[in-house]
């Protein structure tokens, strides 16, 4: 099998090995994290329109926090930055584990200390993201996005899977207690990270900086169609948080653990067979074609009342989105100037993070009103349909190639004379 992993960018740079490990470790304790609270919200309450709700009170600190995180990149030291938000998320953690261990456990604290991640997250993923740039050469950027890939879609195998079976088997409190010892993990290897020179407009008015932008992102309709792209496959077709509820249906009592696997798990697989991607130049046709695919996976994943054609559909749209993810990501990092990069990421933070958000209280709200088959069939069928709309209405996403790209051209250039 051809292997589409390029380790490069882990043999380049210790800094970047350094980020790569601490995001994997805290990686696996969000992931099971993320899991477990789900279930213990549909343990205490017994609703799916509970669960779903989930999503909508993560909306206002995604809008919020994810821009203010991306002036925030461009302005300050994005290591602080990242050690500070990551040291917030570590409260969290102990915060859900006190809760776990009352006799009682309040479901408002699950809402409460859900709002709060995405808070510390909204401002942490910028700095990431711009991090991730500046320490991956520029012709490195696509093999990085794999790696990221990897990482992610490993530790979303890993820790669902882990929070899944110690939540039922031991209790949610054990799964949090796991998450306060990968915060820890993490802390201490982000504090090894070499202190980082201030944003490309650390001297700019933080409202100014912001709409300049915002002026930006408009600027680029390519850009701004990844972003609208992944919304709203993600909005109208993200099943995850329906997972219990679709175990249900199935008799074996091992369901759950594989429906949360069977994403990442085509996630990986595509991402580790993607040596295709290095032949293939214009990002915004797959981009745009593995978002229609992951719409038609996850309608089939909702149909079916075969266990295997369900599992089929997700690990068919686990890896579409994986694609995705790496098209998307390398045109980012590409094609986007390091002086704008953070605030662009605060921008992309919210545009693959609201997607979710929204889609979880979506799935949630149809599901209450119509069925679960109906939710998810419907939702998939509308996410495949409205990504095509996208890709005629903006033919700049349509026509990116990478080889003729001025853009690209141009952050090719500054990054040459960052190492000189």
């Amino acid at each position: 099998m051809n292997l589409g992993v390029d380790l490069g960018p882990l043999r380049a740079s210790i800094q970047y090995r350094r980020l790569y490990v601490a995001g994997f470790v805290s990686a696996l304790g969000s992931q099971a994290t993320y899991v477990t609270t789900a279930y213990q919200l549909k343990e205490l309450t017994h609703s799916p329109l509970a669960v779903g709700a989930l999503g909508l009170v993560e909306v206002v600190p995604l809008l919020v926090f994810g821009l203010y995180g991306g002036v925030l990149a461009d302005h300050f030291d994005r290591r602080r930055l990242v050690l500070g938000t990551e040291f917030v998320l570590l409260l969290t953690a102990v915060a859900l584990v006190v809760n776990a261990s009352l006799r009682h456990p309040l479901a408002w604290v699950l809402y409460v200390v859900d709002a709060v991640i995405i808070m510390a997250g909204s401002v942490q993923g910028p700095s990431l993201s711009a991090l991730n740039q500046r320490l991956v050469r520029h012709d490195d950027q696509r093999a990085a996005a794999t790696l990221a890939n990897v990482r992610n879609t490993t530790a979303s195998i890993l820790g669902p899977a882990l929070g899944g079976f110690v939540a039922v088997a031991a209790g949610p409190g054990w799964v949090y207690g796991f998450n306060v010892v990968t915060f820890t993990i993490s802390l201490v290897v982000l504090r090894s990270l070499a202190p980082t020179e201030r944003g490309g407009d650390g001297d700019g008015d933080l409202v100014a900086s912001l709409l300049a932008g915002l002026r930006y992102a408009r600027s680029r309709p390519d850009i701004v169609g990844t972003y609208v792209v992944d919304l709203l496959a993600m909005a109208l077709a993200y099943p995850v948080v329906m997972l219990p509820f679709v175990a249900a249906r199935f008799p074996e009592h091992y369901a759950l653990s594989l429906l949360y696997l069977a994403l990442p798990s085509g996630a990986l697989l595509a991402t580790v067979t993607a040596s295709w991607s290095r032949r293939v130049h214009r990002y915004g046709r797959a981009v745009v074609a593995a978002a229609v695919t992951w719409g038609l996976g996850i309608a089939v994943f909702g149909y079916s009342t075969s266990f295997v054609v369900v599992m089929a559909g997700l690990v068919v749209a686990g890896g579409a989105d994986a694609v995705s993810g790496i098209f998307r990501q390398t045109m980012w990092n590409e094609s986007i100037p390091p002086d704008v990069r953070g605030r662009m990421a605060g921008v992309e933070l919210i545009s693959y993070s609201l997607g979710p958000t929204a889609g979880q209280f979506r799935a949630g709200l149809m599901t209450a009103w119509t069925s679960l088959r109906v939710s998810l069939c419907v939702g998939g069928l509308a996410s495949a349909g409205s990504v095509a709309v996208v890709a005629a209405a903006l033919p700049q996403l349509w026509a990116f190639d990478v080889r003729s790209d001025s853009h690209v051209a141009r952050v090719r250039e500054l990054r040459a004379l960052e190492r000189d």
